[in-house]
């Protein structure tokens, strides 16, 4: 538990997240008909309906059978919702309960997760899997939200409408030094709750760089495109290129060329012009280190990212900060997240959470890319959910920092995210490093 709280500050603390979580799980769907929950066989997404259903059953397994030996209070649960024996292609062949069945499903199980906290000594164990199925449901609420981008449906009625956002001056094509040596890769033990990928903090010597003090953007992005550099082999690797002829592609994934030669992008429903100083967004892999050959830059590796986000100035191996500010809890002046601007924001926003060197918006915003394969670090051991990180070693790209749309309490300068490089229909840009 985290250091200053109380037991019943934290058993609070829990209370409020997990009904939140929910809150926000259930707002993803609640204005959705029944034929938008579930979705089209084929489509590169959960059906809604399966998705939100594992949630509870995740959430059950782990705190109502896992800690207490509970019998499931959905018959045949396993059979429909375990996501490492369902696999995706079966989703839309069950027969799933129906929507009232569903939510009836999810409102049992939340109920008697919230009653037991309510009444019981919280132990270091009941914290942990609290948190983790917490944690867990928010990022399925940030699926759902690009389920939505991807299938054109309405942004979800709990965002707020983007404001007017303030300017600030231009970072755009700028590098920050950073000097380099011997950093401390991955999370501190003391930090309450890391996932397994993140253990442990190990040295890594790092060469002095250069990183972009933003992330990429739309009009940086829109000039590789126009020069041609969909269509040009030479700046694509093997797998991107065949990757690139599979697809068709010649744009990012959501925008479309206008009869004048400019661009606009899909927001969901709405196909509205690119902004310049917005990051370029739903960027795969491929795509990243295509437009760094291109520009003469190549992608940081997770240890220089880490560094950049962290680091204190003159501090050694002393001074690594939790977020890139320092080590309070993300606010709306720190970084884009929460889904509170319904998207992307100018990269020169936010100046109160740059990082020590001076990177700016390394959290939220859009996921960033990074050039490492997702292996463990040294003396990995699986926890207790063994499935969240070892199937997928060696065969995803990482990602950092976490986007708009995910949870202020989820992310940290240590969070790893990982997919197929291959993936674009997630909230995720890239950030560059010179040569």
């Amino acid at each position: 538990m985290s250091a200053g709280q109380s037991p019943s500050d934290v058993r609070d603390e829990l209370i409020d997240w997990v009904t939140d979580s929910r809150r926000r799980l259930l707002s993803m769907v609640s204005d959705l008909d029944d034929s938008q929950v579930l979705v089209p066989k084929g489509a590169n997404v959960n059906p809604p309906m399966w998705e939100i259903g594992h949630v509870a059953w995740f959430q059950e397994k782990w705190i109502l059978r896992n800690l207490d030996g509970r019998r499931s209070l959905l018959r045949d649960a396993d059979a429909l919702y375990d996501s490492f024996e369902v696999f995706h292609d079966w989703r839309w062949d069950l027969a799933l309960p129906d929507r009232c069945e569903t939510k009836q499903y999810l409102d049992s199980v939340l109920e008697a997760c919230v009653e037991r906290l309510s009444s019981m000594a919280l132990s270091e164990r009941e914290n942990y899997f609290y948190r983790m199925t917490t944690f867990h449901e928010d990022m399925h609420s940030e699926a759902l939200a690009y389920t939505r981008q991807a299938l054109r449906y309405p942004a979800p009625p709990l965002f707020a409408i983007t404001p007017n956002e303030q300017v600030h001056p231009s970072l755009i094509g700028k590098d920050v030094e950073i000097p380099g040596g011997v950093f401390y890769l991955g999370a501190d033990p003391k930090v309450d709750f890391v996932f397994d990928n993140e253990k442990w903090a190990h040295p890594v010597e790092v060469q002095p760089f250069r990183i972009a003090a933003t992330a990429t953007t739309n009009a940086e992005f829109q000039a590789f495109v126009d020069d041609g550099g969909y269509n040009n082999r030479d700046f694509w690797d093997i797998g991107g290129w065949a990757w690139r002829q599979r697809a068709g592609v010649d744009s990012p994934r959501y925008w479309d060329r206008n009869a004048d030669g400019t661009w606009s992008c899909w927001n969901f429903d709405q196909l509205t012009p690119i902004i310049p100083d917005h990051p370029v967004m739903h960027i795969n892999w491929y795509e990243a280190t295509a437009f760094c050959a291109w520009a003469h830059r190549r992608l940081p590796t997770e240890a220089e990212w880490e560094m950049a986000a962290s680091s204190e100035v003159h501090s050694g191996n002393a001074g690594k900060r939790l977020y890139p500010w320092g080590n309070t809890a993300p606010r709306l002046e720190h970084a884009n997240l929460d889904g509170r601007n319904r998207g992307v924001i100018d990269v020169n926003g936010s100046p109160q959470g740059d990082s020590a060197f001076g990177c700016r918006q390394m959290l939220g915003n859009v996921w960033e890319w990074v050039e490492d394969r997702f292996w463990p670090f040294p003396g990995f051991v699986l926890d207790p959910y063994k499935e969240y990180s070892a199937p997928w070693f060696g065969d995803r790209r990482v990602l950092r920092g976490g986007c708009w749309a995910t949870r202020s309490r989820l992310v940290r300068n240590t969070w790893r995210n990982f997919f197929t490089p291959d993936r674009n229909d997630i909230f995720s840009g890239f950030r560059t490093c010179a040569v």
